[in-house]
């Protein structure tokens, strides 16, 4: 069926699976209850006195809806392309595919499309309410279709790159945070073409189409207006926006071009051994990886002693007490080539530094929101980094089978779990770092006080060691990886969209900030029940619940203190409910470390 078993099976099974109705019902409901939020807003805070209003309120109301699907679209088919790949192979099954007679079309597209499957039903879904806009007034039919074929080609293009990076790629981190690091690139790059830093045109285009034409945030903006201009430069295409298709398919198909032609070139890996008879049991190269593999290291074993002791002395490396934190630091747990990831990391970063240095030095900081468009999507990138890295941290043990060599040693639960985390922000040090030194260089050319930078860089620890501790947990509960990818980072991502989402909502209905409670109240219960869901369906405990519940109501309150400029009951709130939630998760993670991780089983009675 269309391109080969992989995705026939894939459209066989996904119907019978409840959680796909689950997800769809629930994705449905969420964008009703947003409109119906807007909606509250804008009549608790404005009189609505004719058609025209009604239809002002429509057009917003599309303006907001369209780029935030486009995010959840362009975020979710990018990570669930590159973690269904990066499980077959932590899991050693994309070996036994490629030694079937499927072609490499058949595998590389079967895959792409059927992890790509749930984000185009969730589009299907999504358009009957896109529809109900229109009847507003203020949208047009034109304007929907305009939407949904730049968000439908930047689907595919997202997925494509991140399963064509997770087939080329060995580590699951290194898929993730690679298939990040270019998406966010790519926004970027649209960003600064649009300002016109590379000139104002380019190859007979004006920067503003290039612009569109190149990102897919561009071209959802120009698609949600009213009327789109054509471009005489473009000939027969027209508008910008048909520019953006056409480079949108070109670069999908470039890249599953190449995905196919390479597949068997690239996989299977040098890094990849046969595995031994299952009565011998975890191998050593698959906790530590290959790089320590006393064969590998030319180890030659005594009698009386050890492979890792005559491992150490062959190497004059020595094993430290707590050997979790040792491989986290000591080794290339993650591969050699996450020094590519460190340095697309610090490219971005130099882009970042380098847009807030012309903005001080031109006095356009408050212009840009105090060089929030520059420092945002830097620290917003670097904690989805950090997440991805724990979660990968222990649903690689899981797929390689060392975590059950783990569980049978006489390691603590401490000291698995604060190796794990120790070993995450050695391993991101960079990413945590250089955000902050940002931070202090706003402070040192007197676009922030001291008290500000204090409140920023304190909170900013909280937020990064409670998404490392988000990654550890949910790696521990939940046993598919995909899953526990899925859901660690969703989390952290649907936690910065619901903030920017809300503020969108107030700035755009404003009025009395803190007046609008009782309209976001719906949203902040259903955010509540989805982070229980996430956190604590599978171990559930009373303080996971309560932070469940306490999150979504205190980035409510700090998000109207932000706008009313109340620095210090953004920051108190802040750092109590995050280190609150940071402190529900990591308790269970220590003491149920058993449970959680399947190690013995609850008995009942």
């Amino acid at each position: 069926m269309l391109v080969g078993p992989v995705f026939s099976r894939e459209v066989a099974i996904t119907p019978r699976r409840t959680r796909v109705y689950v997800a769809r019902a629930a994705y449905a409901l969420a964008l009703l209850v947003l409109m119906c939020t807007a909606w509250l807003v804008l009549t608790g805070t404005q009189v609505v006195r004719d058609v025209g209003d009604l239809a002002r309120f429509g057009a917003i109301l599309f303006q907001l809806l369209a780029p935030l699907q486009l995010a959840l679209a362009l975020f979710f088919s990018a990570m669930l392309a590159a973690s269904a790949v990066a499980q077959e192979k932590d899991r050693r099954t994309l070996v036994l595919l490629l030694l079937t007679n499927l072609s490499n079309s058949e595998l590389v597209l079967g895959k792409l499309l059927a992890s790509l499957l749930n984000v185009l039903v969730m589009l299907a879904t999504a358009l009957p309410l896109f529809m109900l806009i229109a009847l507003l007034g203020g949208v047009s039919f034109g304007q929907i279709a305009r939407v949904f074929a730049v968000t439908l080609v930047s689907v595919v293009a997202c997925g494509s790159l991140g399963s064509t990076l997770a087939l080329w790629r060995e580590k699951t981190f290194q898929a993730l945070a690679m298939t990040v690091l270019v998406l966010v690139l790519w926004l970027a790059m649209g960003e600064i073409v649009a300002a016109g830093v590379l000139g104002q045109r380019w190859l007979g285009l004006s920067c503003e189409t290039w612009a569109i034409g190149w990102s897919p945030w561009q071209a959802v903006a120009e698609a949600t207006r009213p009327y789109v201009h054509a471009d005489p430069d473009l000939g027969p295409l027209g508008t910008p926006v048909n520019l953006f298709l056409l480079l949108g398919v070109t670069i999908s198909a470039a890249l599953n071009g190449v995905a196919v032609a390479m597949v068997r070139v690239w996989n299977p890996s040098r890094e990849t051994r046969p595995a031994q008879p299952e009565e011998e049991g975890p191998t050593r190269e698959s906790l530590w990886g290959p790089e320590h593999d006393p064969q590998q290291a030319g180890a030659q074993p005594e009698l009386g002693g050890t492979a890792v002791e005559s491992s150490a002395a062959a190497t004059g490396r020595r094993v430290w007490d707590n050997p979790i934190i040792w491989r986290e630091m000591r080794t290339w747990a993650y591969g050699r080539k996450t020094l590519v990831i460190r340095l697309a990391y610090l490219l971005l970063f130099a882009l970042a530094a380098g847009s807030l240095v012309w903005m001080v030095q031109r006095d356009a900081l408050a212009a840009y929101g105090g060089g929030t468009a520059a420092l945002v999507p830097l620290l917003l990138l670097s904690l989805v980094l950090v997440n991805a890295q724990a979660v990968t941290s222990l649903t690689s043990e899981r797929d390689g089978r060392a975590l059950d060599l783990l569980l049978v040693t006489d390691l603590t639960p401490k000291e698995i779990v604060f190796g794990k985390l120790g070993g995450v922000f050695y391993n991101t040090k960079e990413m945590v770092a250089l955000p902050m030194l940002l931070c202090v260089y706003l402070w040192l050319s007197g676009a922030l006080g001291l008290e500000n930078l204090v409140y920023l860089t304190v909170g900013l620890a909280v937020l990064y060691v409670f998404v490392a501790t988000l990654g550890i947990h949910a790696g521990m509960i939940y046993g598919n990886s995909q899953a526990a990818i899925a859901t660690s980072l969703g989390t952290v991502f649907f936690l910065f969209l619901g903030v920017a989402t809300c503020m969108r909502i107030m700035v755009a209905f404003s009025g009395s900030f803190q007046a609008q409670l009782q309209p976001f109240l719906a949203f902040m219960i259903g955010g509540g029940i989805g982070l229980y869901v996430a956190l604590g369906a599978r171990n559930p405990s009373t303080a996971i619940g309560v932070a469940s519940f306490l999150c979504p109501f205190a980035t409510f309150y700090a998000i109207t203190s932000y706008l009313l400029d109340y620095t210090l009951g953004v920051f108190l709130v802040t750092t109590v409910a995050y280190g609150f939630t940071t402190a529900a998760m990591l308790v269970p993670a220590i003491y149920e470390f058993d449970v959680a991780t399947g190690r013995t089983t609850v008995e009942e009675g």
